[in-house]
C-alpha cells in the first residue's frame, strides 16, 4: 500500500472516530438533560405534596364595612317603600306586648278591647297601660260591650257552641285542653256570653280578623296578662 492510501484511510478513520465521539457527547448531553428534567420534576411533585402554610387572615375593624352597608340600606329601601304603597296593608304593625301611655278614666286592672286596631289595652294607671296584638272576630261576628271576667282556665277545654257547630259541623264536640287546642294556653270566660279571651295555636292571626268572635292573643301574650286579670275584673270591648 502506498504511502498517499495509507494516509487516506488514516485520515478517514480519525474523522469517523471524532463523528462517534459527537455523537456519544450528543447522546449523554441528551441523557443528563432527561435526568435533570426528571429530578426536578420529582422536586416539584414533592413540594406539591407538602401542605401550604398560608399566613393567617387579617382582622379589619367593623367600620370599614359600614359604608357599604349604609349604601345597600339606601338602595333596599325604596324598593320597601315602593310596596308598602303598592300595598299599604303589607305595612309591619307593631303587636308586641309592650308597655305604651293611655290615657282613661278607666280603674287600674280593667280590659279595654280595641277591636278596629286589634289592640287590647290592661290599664295600669297613671297614664299606662299594657298593650297586646290581639286577632278579633271577622265581619259579621264582631261586638261590644261590657262584661266581666267570671272565670279563668289554664289549657281550657274546647267544646264548641251550637251556633258554631251548625256552620261547621266538621268540628269535634268536645277537645281536651293542649298545644293543639285553639283555645290556646289560658282563656279569660266573659260573664255568661260564648266569647273569651284566650291563647291560639295559629299566631298568625293575631292582627286579623279571622275569629268567630273570641279573642285570640299569643300564648305567650295570654299567659301575661292571665297572671295580671283577677276574676271580678271588668273587661269593656269596643267595635
Amino acid at each position: 500500500m502506498s504511502t498517499s492510501s495509507f494516509n487516506h484511510i488514516a485520515s478517514c478513520q480519525q474523522r469517523s472516530a471524532a463523528r462517534n465521539g459527537s455523537s456519544a457527547r450528543s447522546h449523554m448531553g441528551q441523557v443528563l438533560a432527561a435526568c435533570l428534567l426528571a429530578s426536578a420534576g420529582f422536586g416539584l411533585a414533592s413540594a406539591q405534596a407538602e401542605p401550604l402554610n398560608f399566613a393567617p387572615l387579617p382582622s379589619f375593624p367593623a367600620a370599614i364595612f359600614q359604608p357599604m352597608i349604609q349604601q345597600e340600606q339606601q338602595r333596599v329601601r325604596p324598593n320597601e317603600q315602593a310596596a308598602e304603597e303598592a300595598n299599604p296593608s303589607a305595612g309591619t304593625k307593631d303587636l308586641r306586648r309592650r308597655i305604651v301611655d293611655y290615657r282613661t278614666g278607666e280603674a287600674p286592672g280593667t280590659i279595654v278591647v280595641d277591636t278596629p286596631n286589634t289592640y287590647l289595652y290592661y290599664i295600669l294607671g297613671n297614664g299606662k297601660a299594657v298593650r297586646y296584638g290581639i286577632g278579633v272576630g271577622r265581619d259579621g261576628f264582631t261586638w261590644s260591650g261590657v262584661e266581666t271576667v267570671t272565670r279563668k282556665a289554664e289549657w281550657p277545654d274546647w267544646t264548641p257552641p251550637p251556633e258554631m257547630l251548625r256552620r261547621r259541623p266538621d268540628l269535634p264536640r268536645h277537645m281536651r285542653g293542649g298545644p293543639d287546642n285553639p283555645m290556646g294556653a289560658r282563656a279569660l270566660y266573659l260573664g255568661d256570653t260564648m266569647y273569651r279571651i284566650h291563647g291560639s295555636n295559629e299566631p298568625h292571626t293575631i292582627g286579623t280578623a279571622t275569629s268567630s268572635g273570641c279573642i285570640r292573643m299569643t300564648n305567650d301574650d295570654i299567659i301575661d296578662l292571665y297572671s295580671r286579670v283577677r276574676v271580678g275584673a271588668t273587661a269593656i270591648v269596643q267595635r
